[in-house]
């Protein structure tokens, strides 16, 4: 606190009981002032706290402040807490909440945050251009730019049309050994496992994560070593997302991303699983009108084609411009599932899944 700004009423003589109350006024308004604020107050501001890489979001963040004249503050997330951090702050703070938005990198979370009523609905008129399914019915949170989950295969190893169309087919004799997956213990894989839980039960879900084992996958830290690992030749095909795809495209490496299970929608299609960015409105927050135009500029086709550029993620809103390296999931048959669902389904699953990793 700077001294400076008060010394104007000790000019003279003494100061007056007047003097003094307006000093007081002014050292309890700067003191309960919370922390990062500045002169405009806490209600001239939107806080957004994010889990996407901040690389990414920043620059999204402050054009939102550039083109509608609100201030902005990120809080994001830290390599050392991931996402665990924001979500743990948020429910901390459940009773006095110090942010209005939060934008996630998958469902999951925005799911976590409404079953803990921590979140508020809000009908956005900016999300009539994305698929329903890509949002909580309630509103509670929405879907924009999105990755999916693709196989990556090695042009040099797999010729075109020979490469699996599903996901069952990765456990039949002819790939044996010849596929990489990442941990299924964290990241976007974890989340896939989950959901193929979800839509094909329990049973048939373990019978192809045993396929998978005694197939002799090749299990690896992540899903960058996966792109490596196909892209240098040292597995003929591999799971990851299209982000992934589109940066070994970019780089010029040998591959091609394939979606699978892309038969006609029916009742029984598998689909890809696409896991779109989302949206939720803080319940309670302490600018509600501003974060909801700061909630509708982020859906924006500006912020997709944004977010499509820097990191090669595909737009959920349909004729949105991407580089040509984007891959579009406009014509893909998606997994249809609850995200909700999913979302608690790998918390129970995670044991499971470290004794499969473990397994011989």
């Amino acid at each position: 606190m700077k001294v400076g700004r008060f010394q104007g009423l000790y000019k003279g003589a003494l100061p007056d009981i007047r003097a003094i109350q307006i000093l007081v006024t002014c050292v309890l308004a700067v003191g309960c002032r919370p922390s990062g604020l500045d002169d405009r107050g806490e209600h001239e501001r939107v806080v957004v706290y994010t889990s996407v890489d901040r690389v990414f979001s920043e620059p999204v963040l402050q054009e939102a402040e550039k083109r509608l004249g609100i201030r902005v503050v990120g809080v994001y997330d830290t390599e050392e807490t991931k996402s665990t951090g924001l979500v743990n702050r948020l429910i901390a703070r459940k009773d006095n909440p110090d942010g209005d938005i939060f934008w996630s990198g998958d469902p999951g979370r925005a799911a976590f945050l409404k079953l803990k009523g921590l979140t508020t609905p809000y009908d956005s008129t900016a999300a009539s251009g994305i698929p329903s399914y890509f949002g909580d019915p309630e509103h509670h949170w929405t879907g924009f730019s999105a990755r999916a989950r693709v196989l990556l295969v090695n042009n040099n190893l797999v010729s075109h049309g020979t490469e699996p169309k599903s996901l069952f087919d990765l456990t039949k004799p002819e790939w044996s050994g010849k596929v990489a997956m990442a941990n299924p213990l964290f990241g976007t894989t974890s989340f896939h496992i989950a959901a193929l839980f979800e839509s094909l039960g329990d049973k048939a879900a373990r019978e192809w994560l045993a396929g998978l084992k005694s197939n002799k996958v090749q299990l690896v830290a992540s899903n960058g070593e996966v792109k490596r690992q196909v892209s240098y030749g040292q597995a003929a095909v591999g799971l990851a997302d299209t982000d992934d795809a589109a940066e070994a495209i970019g780089d010029g490496q040998p591959v091609r991303a394939v979606f699978l299970d892309q038969s006609e929608p029916t009742a029984k299609s598998l689909g890809t699983l696409v896991i779109p960015n989302t949206l939720s409105l803080i319940n309670g927050g302490p600018n509600p009108e501003g974060a909801r135009k700061i909630f509708d500029f982020l859906l924006s086709v500006d912020v997709q084609k944004m977010l499509a550029q820097s990191c090669a993620q595909a737009p959920l809103t349909s004729g949105v411009e991407t580089p040509t390296n984007v891959l579009s999931l406009e014509e893909v048959v998606p997994m249809l599932v609850d995200y909700r669902a999913v979302a608690e389904r790998l918390e129970a699953l995670l044991p499971e899944l470290k004794a499969w990793v473990d397994s011989p």
